[in-house]
């Protein structure tokens, strides 16, 4: 077994290290502490706030109630991370902008928050994130952007919305993230940074307390450093237990054909062919199929889809009171709801209706879906500063991911690159409510791939 006290420990790790008395919560806490303050770290950028003297306290509190017998969840004491649109007791949520620093402070938790509370993981603190968590690319105008851990000095992307989340486990200021996902938000950073992001089915875990993008495709979920990792925080969150093991031997897994494939660089097409043949060697029945209904998902997003039209019903009265201070590109992609009419709304809630019923009824005798995550590596941030190059690359990021999203389903990034090689990510998606069966699949498939 890893050493708890590694870069890289599981949940599992540290919850064995922890009941062996060989890691405190207080070490383990300022452990992190340690990696969030080093100026030479990616810490400033990464947290937006981090509450020292609370953090400590916290984890004494678990060690005391370990010592005692009466620990909470075999995760008590375990440093986990909050992404800055979630509520916390006493703390001010800022979504990523400066336009609620002015805003009270929380009186409660946020739902999900409250959950892990319970369970007795320690709140780091509050990660950095893509501004009110409209962007799959993780730049931040206002508070930085972390660099992501893979080439960092030149200074590549980390993914969003979720990006704070994704480096602060990659660096080990965190050893687990909470994160949100609209259309790829925990998936993405997660592909870009080598670790495991999943997106529940929306309806699996409250969303009360946490700042909203879409309510119609918002889902809360985790960021960690494995599929085991992810399927103890879901279960935690969704007030489930964690699937048992399964054989991936005579799995099914459906491949579209349609709109997923196009405009891979060379390192994700090749990866994907690489994993997919490594799947079908261990036993999986891989189908390649056409989803034409995929096709369709431009004009039905044609006038700004969902985001745009629930974004703007939340923020108009913020934009008229403080439009300025908002990041433009947010703003731009907000703004595009004002001019949806109460007839495109209904017309686009009747499109995702039907574009579910059918592609639920094409992929109903499959395990699951295989494509890749994103059909790009990360971009260096510096060529990201023209607007037309952020919003095409912005578009083609999150392309794949919010395909799930839209269908209501569920979907899970796993790492799919060799040591050397460009982060990738291969993600799997089920239907909506099958949740179970897709952490079996990943947790089947996540050593293949990268065997």
């Amino acid at each position: 077994m890893r050493s708890p006290m590694t870069s890289k420990p599981t949940l599992a790790d540290l919850a064995a290290a922890l009941a062996a008395g060989r890691a405190s919560s207080r070490s383990l806490v300022e452990s992190c502490l340690e990696r969030i303050a080093d100026p030479a770290g990616e810490g400033r950028t990464t947290f937006l706030h981090v509450d020292k003297g609370a953090v400590l306290a916290q984890a004494d509190a678990m060690d005391l109630l370990r010592s005692s017998g009466a620990a909470p969840s075999p995760y008590a004491g375990i440093p986990i991370s909050i992404k800055d649109l979630f509520d916390i007791a006493g703390q001010v949520t800022r979504a990523g902008s400066t336009v609620l620093t002015n805003r009270p402070a929380a009186t409660q938790d946020a739902a999900s928050v409250a959950r892990l509370r319970r369970a007795g993981f320690v709140l780091i603190g509050r990660t950095n994130m893509s501004e009110f968590a409209f962007s799959g690319l993780g730049l931040n105008p206002h508070y930085g952007t972390p660099r992501n851990p893979w080439e960092r000095a030149e200074g590549h992307i980390p993914g969003g919305s979720s990006s704070g989340a994704a480096i602060s486990v990659t660096d080990g200021m965190a050893h687990g993230a909470l994160g949100t996902d609209t259309g790829g938000s925990c998936r993405i950073p997660a592909a870009f940074t080598g670790l495991v992001g999943y997106k529940p089915t929306a309806r699996r875990v409250p969303r009360a307390g946490a700042v909203p993008l879409s309510t119609s495709l918002d889902s809360i979920g985790p960021i960690a450093r494995s599929v085991a990792c992810c399927a103890t925080l879901d279960a935690i969150l969704a007030n489930d237990t964690p699937p048992g093991p399964v054989e991936l031997s005579g799995m099914r897994f459906a491949v579209p054909r349609t709109f997923v494939l196009e405009d891979m660089d060379s390192d994700v097409a090749a990866h994907f062919e690489r994993s997919l043949s490594r799947l079908s060697t261990a036993g999986a029945r891989i189908e390649r199929i056409d989803v034409p209904e995929f096709a369709g998902i431009p004009a039905i997003n044609a006038k700004g889809g969902f985001s745009a039209a629930e974004s703007y019903t939340w923020h108009r009265g913020l934009i008229e009171s403080s439009g300025s201070a908002y990041d433009p590109r947010v703003l731009t992609r907000i703004q595009r709801g004002a001019t949806q009419s109460a007839a495109d709304y209904i017309e686009l809630l009747a499109a995702r209706k039907a574009f579910i019923a059918a592609v639920e009824s094409r992929i109903a005798r499959f395990d699951a879906l295989l494509f890749p995550t994103t059909p790009v590596i990360p971009p260096r941030i510096a060529a990201l500063q023209g607007d037309d190059e952020f919003f095409r690359v912005n578009g083609l990021v999150l392309r794949n991911p919010a395909v799930i999203n839209l269908l209501d389903g569920c979907a899970i990034s796993i790492p799919n690159y060799e040591d050397g090689e460009p982060p990738t990510g291969l993600m799997l998606a089920c239907a909506g409510g099958l949740d179970q069966q897709l952490f079996r699949c990943a947790a089947a498939a996540e050593h293949i791939v990268r065997s």
